[in-house]
């Protein structure tokens, strides 16, 4: 049976895992069967309630009195899918191989201390990415790229104006705006300039957001669910106030 002391450590790793699962764009399920899986392998049930930007944790050992909760906050963390997938295959690993906590402790710390993806490599194959984009709106190549100029421009903005902590809906308006104007200068060729206007802000839309609010609601996380598809919605929205601030500066017509 465990102390109590041992049940807060275990308690603390776990919200740890939890929420940083979450603030890289996991789904709440996943998150939750993870959770669970880690509790199991130290003998323990793990129950988790997730909001927007906190979550509620709780560990119980079976006969034993002892009860542990934690409230904790949610970070804002850089989307990576391997990341994501390595750290649900230490999960895995934890009940497979009935790890104790130290080694699982110590191989999450490994697995987040793993460098990321270098950003100018990042920034280079979103523009690649967003001008195919352009030609699979019907965009002629002078428009294509354009659109990869421009988005070059646009998510180097938002990169440092996360990095400068920012507020998003803020950066995504700059972004949307910037990206927007930079495609302006298709104007001036004889290109298909519009579609490159209209999709210079595609690199912005929040699909991961949008995904898994639609997941937690179909899989019974509504509060969590629509939180997200709200957010999600609002971001859209500011996507749309700054290509609309650079239409009525450039093109008013277009409206």
């Amino acid at each position: 049976m465990k102390t109590s002391e041992e049940l807060t450590e275990l308690l603390d790793f776990i919200a740890e895992y939890a929420t940083y699962l979450l603030g890289s764009g996991v789904h709440t399920s996943r998150v939750v069967r993870n959770a669970c899986r880690i509790g199991a392998s130290q003998g323990v049930e793990v129950h988790l309630t997730t909001f927007q930007r906190t979550t509620i944790l709780t560990l119980r050992e079976e006969g034993n009195p002892q009860v542990v909760t934690q409230v904790v906050n949610i970070p804002h963390l850089p989307i990576s899918f391997e990341r994501n997938s390595d750290l649900s295959s230490l999960s895995w690993e934890a009940v497979d191989r009935r790890l104790p906590l130290s080694v699982i402790r110590e191989k999450y710390r490994q697995l987040i201390a793993r460098p990321r993806m270098d950003p100018i490599f990042v920034l280079l194959v979103v523009g690649l990415a967003n001008a195919s984009f352009c030609r699979l709106f019907d965009g002629d190549w002078i428009a294509s790229g354009i659109v990869f100029t421009s988005t070059l421009a646009g998510f180097a903005a938002k990169q440092q104006l996360l990095k400068a902590g920012v507020n998003h809906f803020i950066v995504f308006i700059l972004s949307a705006f910037i990206a927007s104007l930079c495609a302006s200068m298709s104007l001036r060729f004889d290109c298909t300039a519009e579609t490159a206007i209209a999709t210079s802000v595609l690199y912005l839309v929040p699909g991961v957001p949008l995904i898994n609010g639609v997941i937690d609601i179909v899989e019974g996380h509504i509060l969590i669910g629509c939180s997200r598809l709200i957010n999600a919605l609002l971001l859209i929205l500011c996507i749309a106030v700054g290509l609309s601030i650079n239409l009525l500066l450039i093109k008013g017509s277009l409206l």
